[in-house]
């Protein structure tokens, strides 16, 4: 696709329903009526597409499109045949939200995050993230689960959804390539007993330091809302409970930073520093 391209743009207009549409879909209950959500970015979208999900359509804005990420989604799009709208840069700023826009944005189903249809292999390691609020901590915590090899992420009774298009961004696009699930904070719990998994959760008082604690086999890791910490739920006898060390005046970690230091000593103790590569190979 070449950036002098001066054809006229399919939509020029921000009053048109399509740009209505799109924008609607920020709204949590616009995506849960449609089954739909907005995808910002190039990146994003590529992954989408790698992840399985549906595309129902694509916006582009043609001046924008100068990454190499940007030009292979839209090559990827409309090789598969997906209908991709041109509009003009004005009303493309009303349709995108990041800050670092490139020149794509996709519509796309949201894929099925029900509990029971996660596949694991015989010791998986799992990531509960419990009432999180902030989209960014959410797609944040995603990120980190993808790099670490996590084999599920579970939303327990979730504040936002994992598919809110920040949520999308701050992951990178990776909430479509990590298996996800979305349940309320009883039957999370009752589900990790059936696989089962030994469950460990991460709360400031506990007495145990996470290093303390062996994380190999199937296991569960829990963290929970970023102002209340976890329900009571996770007070069960089987539950283990693990601190991090707080040597300054704050009492806690952001969830997504300590996230990402429970799964990275999960990888650690586990001895296998990339998992995905290990996949690779014996595929």
């Amino acid at each position: 696709m070449s950036n002098a391209r001066t054809t006229a743009a399919d939509i020029a207009s921000a009053a048109n329903p399509r740009v209505k549409a799109a924008v609607r879909l920020r709204d949590r209950r616009e995506r849960d009526r449609t089954g739909r959500t907005i995808v910002d970015g190039g990146r994003e979208t590529l992954r989408a597409l790698d992840g399985g999900a549906r595309v129902v359509e694509a916006y582009v804005c043609e001046p924008l499109i100068t990454s190499i990420e940007a030009r292979t989604a839209v090559a990827r799009l409309r090789g598969a045949g997906t209908k991709v709208v041109t509009m003009s840069a004005a009303v493309f700023e009303k349709v995108a939200f990041g800050e670092r826009s490139d020149g794509v944005v996709a519509i796309v189903e949201v894929p099925a995050t029900d509990i029971d249809l996660l596949r694991l292999p015989s010791d998986p390691l799992l990531l509960v993230v419990e009432a999180v609020e902030k989209p960014g901590n959410l797609g944040a915590i995603v990120r980190t689960a993808d790099g670490a090899g996590v084999d599920a992420v579970i939303a327990a009774s979730p504040i936002t959804d994992v598919f809110n298009p920040n949520a999308i961004r701050a992951s990178l696009g990776t909430v479509f390539t990590v298996p996800i699930a979305m349940a309320p904070t009883t039957d999370v719990l009752a589900w990790l007993r059936r696989v089962p998994v030994r469950i460990v959760v991460a709360r400031v008082d506990a007495e145990a330091l996470y290093t303390d604690v062996d994380l190999r086999g199937p296991v569960g890791i829990v963290v929970g809302n970023e102002a209340a910490g976890l329900s009571a739920t996770w007070s069960a006898p089987e539950v283990t409970a693990v601190r991090l060390p707080m040597l300054g005046e704050a009492d806690s970690l952001n969830v997504s930073a300590a996230a990402a230091i429970l799964l990275y000593e999960a990888r650690r103790q586990r001895g296998s520093p990339d998992r995905r590569r290990d996949r690779e190979r014996s595929g």
